[in-house]
């Protein structure tokens, strides 16, 4: 009863606010549902495709794309350049986010297909509630007002052009437990003389009684890969807008799933 009571008590303190200022339906969500009050409150941003001039401070947003291969070029002095492919796979606009209700310009980029059954079910209601087909990987990217899209529409490569610069992010290739020699490029022991069975051994890793401890952050063997990495102001070197294809410049084999994301 005494819970019963307080709660009836702050429902009417709820109720009782902002009476003369607040129509009836506002005044009446406002006393029972909290969250229906702030969304019948919270003024609606209409957000259109629509043609527009960016400025040096614009933020658009980036796609997500696939590495699937590797391929060279020559330049016309005969160099050999490596080139990484990426394919931008059905990338559309999940989820736009204002700061009325997330508290940030975003947008919230798919890609590619899944099927109901293997997402979970808050992935599901996601997908439904914003009414875009389910997707096998979601990235949100940061961007300007004047960036915004609308829930729905189709990213492809002509979001970039040739020759334009772009950052890679990705997760790198997970190499399991690697020894020093590997994971950090040690020398290793000697070959010959001195040394039996330890030749990629890390040698010393401390000193004597002082301070008689092993500092923190000594190159050891362990992990090593499986770690996000950003390759910076990578280069379009063309473009296939009938297969998503993108080729950039540079070695970016070792970004299984790759984040492109460049400013105007």
């Amino acid at each position: 009863m005494l819970a019963l009571s307080r709660g009836l008590v702050s429902r009417l303190q709820l109720f009782a606010t902002d009476v003369a200022a607040t129509p009836f339906p506002i005044r009446f969500l406002r006393g029972f549902s909290s969250e229906a009050a702030v969304a019948a409150e919270a003024e609606t941003r209409i957000i259109d495709a629509k043609p527009g001039v960016m400025t040096p401070n614009s933020k658009r947003t980036g796609v997500i794309g696939v590495k699937c291969g590797m391929s060279a070029v020559w330049d016309k002095w005969g160099a050999r350049i490596p080139i990484t492919v990426l394919w931008v796979d059905d990338n559309i606009v999940s989820q736009v986010k204002t700061p009325e209700k997330e508290g940030i310009f975003a947008l919230q980029i798919g890609c590619g297909q899944k099927k109901e059954k293997h997402l979970t079910k808050p992935e599901v209601g996601h997908y439904r509630a914003q009414g875009v087909p389910m997707k096998r990987k979601l990235r949100e990217f940061p961007v300007t007002e004047d960036a915004l899209l609308p829930v729905g529409t189709s990213l492809n490569v002509r979001h970039f052009v040739p020759g334009q610069y772009v950052d890679v992010t990705g997760i790198t290739k997970g190499k399991g437990f690697q020894g020093g020699m590997k994971r950090h490029g040690f020398k290793g022991m000697p070959a010959s003389h001195g040394a039996s069975l330890s030749h990629r051994s890390i040698g010393s890793t401390g000193q004597r009684d002082a301070p008689g401890k092993v500092f923190k952050g000594q190159k050891m063997p362990g992990r090593m890969g499986a770690e996000q990495r950003t390759v910076k102001n990578v280069w379009i070197y063309k473009i296939c807008p009938a297969r998503n294809l993108m080729w950039v410049k540079g070695q970016v084999d070792s970004l299984c799933l790759s984040i492109i994301h460049t400013e105007v």
